[in-house]
């Protein structure tokens, strides 16, 4: 059986990437935020 092997589009990649990644840096972000004024 010969399998068929198809790339995936880089800008597509990037652009799921993206779309998890910026939510969790503003996440992230907000955390550091919070945690830092706690600690004042």
């Amino acid at each position: 059986m010969t399998e068929k092997v198809t790339k995936t589009s880089p800008a597509l990649i990037l652009l799921a990437w993206a779309i998890v990644g910026i939510p969790w840096l503003w996440g992230f972000s907000q955390t550091l935020q919070k945690a830092a004024a706690l600690f004042q």
